[in-house]
């Protein structure tokens, strides 16, 4: 196994501020990117913005603002929500640097240089919400006989000199990577619903516009400018260098993961890798799509103003809390319900009861009986080590499940080891023990102290704030706290600081007696 390992967040558009499922995407890559360096891995976790297009030209136009400085504004703002909502980026791209644009110019002349892009003119349905064309066959007509995008965007009939790439002669090969490759599109149901797209036929695609301006000059011929697909993709490869192949950065090509919505997987699992393909450059490895959130079980909308700020809701909750939540709710890779009833459920069941309560009872009844001193390790029941047995496979069972982006189910396998812990401390009850066996006593408590010391590495990469909390609680030093440093038990006698309640009970402050 490749001791790199090189994630990306979607490339984020900036004809809008940034809402709860930009913050959902990016908090799903992170927590790849958090595991794999607990993995000891060497990582590289890129994110950024998307910020040409007419989509872009036209916002800015709408604010009565220069494309450039709309765009600088809301760059800004989703870099302060991804610093917010604890992203570990290690760079946030601009397609507007230097650095990108050099970087597309030199991709789109590799294509060019193999023959697969040519020019011509484009006659077809245009969707600009989407920046995207669409065949006759894909439209959806409406009752009252109005044709729109797949998306529902409006479309009109555009004709305009364009370059295009010969998609089309990359059929074959795409059907053989998904093939070949089955891991290459997650989920499954996403994969399909792109195996029957690329099945039906490819058509070439346009890959330039004269129109606007508000783009990256198409090599050669200034008068074109990239589509923002193509110029946006490029992201991926720009940010570690490309073209200089000598670049430090290059190493981590080809990406092991991209993180995207399901709205843009088409991009990334069809034109992408043709690109590439074309190119002669690598393949990543995996494209992940998350699905779509809803609110109170509704569409998120400007104008239904249900539109949340991931900011807002960590002022509120709390960031672990609201990171934990956004994973726990739904298998990852399908739709969501935001809902504040079932966000406050999970933080009080899940944080405050089962994990919070459990660290306070095991850390409090060593402070009390224990003199605040870690007990050494005494001799095993068979109740111990079958708890200890569940602890020591749980990192094993996570890092499987993390690799094929099962990020929930992850999380139920760690709650497992919670619930066995909580039936562990019941039935053991070291609380009566101090009296009858306080030999005993101190076993228990240290096989509670052990595992409670995987669940809260482990839980690193979701809640990195509180389970930094925790194993300081354990006293876990700082270089004691990845996969590796488990195989070593902590040495008994270790005084542990004062414990603190971790996960507070949420209460609603209609709910709650005045301060």
């Amino acid at each position: 196994m490749s001791g790199r390992f090189y994630v990306t967040t979607p490339i984020y558009y900036v004809n809008g501020a940034p809402h709860i499922g930009h913050a959902y995407t990016s908090i799903a890559a992170d927590i790849v990117a958090r595991f794999n360096r607990l993995s000891g891995k060497d990582v590289f976790f890129l994110t950024g913005t998307d910020e040409h297009g007419q989509k872009v030209e036209q916002a800015a136009l709408a604010a009565g603002e220069d494309p450039q400085a709309f765009t600088d504004r809301f760059a800004a703002e989703f870099r302060a929500v991804a610093d917010v909502m604890g992203i570990s980026y290690d760079d946030f791209i601009r397609t507007t640097e230097p650095r990108h644009k050099a970087g597309a110019q030199a991709l789109w002349e590799k294509v060019a240089a193999g023959g697969d892009i040519y020019l011509g003119a484009y006659e077809g349905w245009y969707a600009l919400r989407d920046e995207a064309f669409y065949g006759e066959d894909e439209l959806v007509t409406r009752p009252d006989g109005t044709k729109v995008a797949p998306s529902g965007a409006p479309v009109e009939w555009m004709r305009e000199p364009s370059y295009f790439f010969r998609l089309s002669a990359y059929q074959d090969r795409l059907l053989e990577l998904y093939d070949k490759h089955p891991q290459f599109i997650g989920p499954v149901g996403r994969k399909n619903e792109i195996v029957s797209f690329v099945k039906q036929g490819l058509r070439d695609l346009s890959i330039s516009r004269t129109s606007f301006k508000w783009g990256v000059p198409v090599p050669g011929d200034e008068d074109h400018v990239m589509y923002v697909w193509f110029d946006a993709l490029a992201n991926y490869l720009t940010a570690l260098g490309y073209p200089d192949t000598s670049a430090p950065r290059m190493v981590f090509w080809p990406a092991n993961l991209h993180m995207v919505g399901k709205d843009i997987a088409r991009f990334h699992t069809v034109y992408w890798p043709a690109f590439l393909m074309a190119a002669g450059i690598d393949l990543p490895s995996m494209v992940f799509s998350n699905g779509w959130w809803t609110v109170e079980g509704e569409k998120m909308s400007k104008s239904v103003g249900n539109v949340i700020d991931p900011r807002d809701l960590v002022a509120e909750f709390g960031l672990d809390a609201v990171r934990f939540f956004l994973i726990r709710e739904v298998p990852f890779g399908g739709d969501s319900d935001l809902s504040r009833r079932s966000l406050i459920s999970r933080m009080n069941v899940e944080l405050a009861n089962d994990l919070g309560n459990l660290a306070q009872r095991t850390l409090s009844l060593i402070a009390r009986n224990c003199g605040g001193v870690l007990p050494e390790r005494g001799p095993l029941t068979e109740a111990d080590t079958h708890l200890f047995g569940q602890a020591s496979i749980l990192p094993s069972v996570m890092a499987e499940q993390i690799g094929r982006i099962a990020l929930t189910d992850a999380l139920e396998e760690t709650w497992k080891l919670i619930r066995a812990c909580n039936a562990y401390i019941d039935h053991q009850a070291p609380w009566a023990l101090k009296k009858t066996d306080p030999v005993r006593m101190e076993a228990v408590l240290r096989v509670l102290a052990d595992a409670l010391r995987v669940i809260a590495t482990v839980l690193q990469p979701y809640m990195p704030d509180s389970m930094d909390k925790m194993l300081t609680q354990l006293g876990v030093t700082t270089d004691e706290r990845t996969l590796a440093a488990l195989d070593a038990p902590l040495p008994g006698g270790r005084v542990l600081p004062k414990p603190e309640g971790i996960f507070p009970r949420f209460v609603e402050p209609e709910a709650g007696t005045a301060q």
